[in-house]
C-alpha cells in the first residue's frame, strides 16, 4: 500500500461526503482534509456551532446539518433533507461512558455508535453512489454481541465492555453491509477503518479515572491528522475494497499509516452479523431496501 497520507487524495471537486462528528476529532481532520481536496463537505454534528467555526474554516464547499445519533427523530430529520450523497463516513462516537440511555431508551453506546449509524445509513442507502465507510476500534476484540441484551437491561453494565459490544457491532454491520450491497448487484461499497491510538477528544469524555490518564497517556499517541488517515483512505481511495478493514501499520496498529488490516473471528460470524442486523432493523425501525 505505500505510505498514503492526506497529500495522496485526488481532486473530490463534484463529489459530497457527509462526515458524523465532523466538529472536532478525526471527524474534523476529515471533513478539512476533504474540504481542501475540493469535495462538498456535509458536517452532521450534534454541536452545530462548533461545527460551523469548523465549516467556516473549509470555506463555501461546507455545510454544517444537525443530527444527533442518539435521537432516531434526528435521524430522520437530517436523512430527510440529504438530496445526495457520494460518500458517508460513519465517524461519529461516543467512548466509555456511563451507563445511559439515548433519547428513544437503547444503552448509550451501542445506542449512538450502532443503531444511529445503522438508521442513517439505511435511510440514505437509495442516495448514497459511491461507498459507505464505518468507523471501528481496537477494542472491537473486548466485544461480545449479545443479542439477547444488546442494551445492558439484564447484564451487569461494564462501560469498555458496552464500548467493545458498539464497535464489535460496528465491524459486523460493515462487513454484513457489504455482504447485502455485493448480493444485491450493487456498486456501492462498505468498509471499516480504525485510527489505532489516536489523541482526541474521545477519550476525555468517559466522566471517569480516564479522563485523567488519558492526559498522560496522549502523549504517546498519534497525532488526529495521523488517526484520521485510515477512514480517508478508505473513503477516497478508488482500489480500496469493499469489505475491507483499514488501519495503521505500525506496531499493535497503535499508530502509523493506512493499510488492510485483519478483525477477530467474532467480528467475522455471519450468523451473528445477520442476527444483530434483524435485531437493529427492528429497534431502529429502518428497513434496508437494496433495489430487488
Amino acid at each position: 500500500m505505500g505510505k498514503w497520507t492526506a497529500r495522496d487524495i485526488t481532486d473530490q471537486q463534484g463529489r459530497t461526503f457527509v462526515v458524523t462528528g465532523a466538529n472536532s476529532g478525526l471527524g474534523e481532520v476529515a471533513a478539512r482534509a476533504l474540504g481542501a481536496a475540493g469535495a462538498t463537505v456535509i458536517l452532521a454534528c450534534r454541536d452545530v456551532d462548533k461545527a460551523g467555526v469548523v465549516a467556516a474554516q473549509i470555506g463555501e464547499n461546507a455545510q454544517v446539518r444537525r443530527l444527533d445519533l442518539a435521537d432516531l427523530a434526528s435521524v430522520r430529520e437530517f436523512a430527510a433533507g440529504v438530496e445526495g450523497v457520494d460518500v458517508l463516513i460513519n465517524n461519529a462516537g461516543v467512548m466509555a461512558v456511563p451507563q445511559g440511555t439515548t433519547v428513544d431508551g437503547f444503552e448509550t453506546q451501542f445506542g449512538t455508535n450502532h443503531l444511529g449509524h445503522f438508521a442513517l445509513t439505511g435511510l440514505l442507502l437509495d442516495r448514497i453512489t459511491d461507498r459507505v465507510v464505518t468507523l471501528s476500534s481496537g477494542f472491537h476484540r473486548l466485544g461480545t454481541m449479545n443479542l439477547d441484551d444488546p442494551n445492558w437491561e439484564r447484564r451487569k453494565y461494564n462501560r469498555w465492555l458496552a464500548y467493545g459490544q458498539s464497535k464489535l457491532a460496528n465491524l459486523l454491520f460493515a462487513y454484513e453491509l457489504d455482504r447485502r450491497l455485493s448480493s444485491a448487484g450493487s456498486k456501492v461499497k462498505s468498509l471499516a477503518a480504525h485510527p489505532g491510538y489516536a489523541a482526541t477528544n474521545l477519550q476525555s469524555h468517559t466522566a471517569s479515572v480516564w479522563d485523567k490518564l488519558m492526559v498522560v497517556g496522549n502523549l504517546a499517541a498519534q497525532s488526529a491528522e495521523m488517526g484520521a488517515l485510515p477512514e480517508l483512505y478508505a473513503a477516497t481511495v478508488d482500489t480500496a475494497a469493499s469489505g475491507s478493514f483499514i488501519g495503521p501499520d505500525g506496531p499493535f496498529e497503535q499508530r502509523g499509516y493506512p493499510k488492510s488490516v485483519g478483525s477477530n473471528a467474532k467480528s467475522r460470524d455471519r450468523a451473528v452479523a445477520a442476527g444483530l442486523w434483524g435485531e437493529s432493523e427492528r429497534l431502529t425501525g429502518v428497513t434496508y431496501s437494496f433495489g430487488k
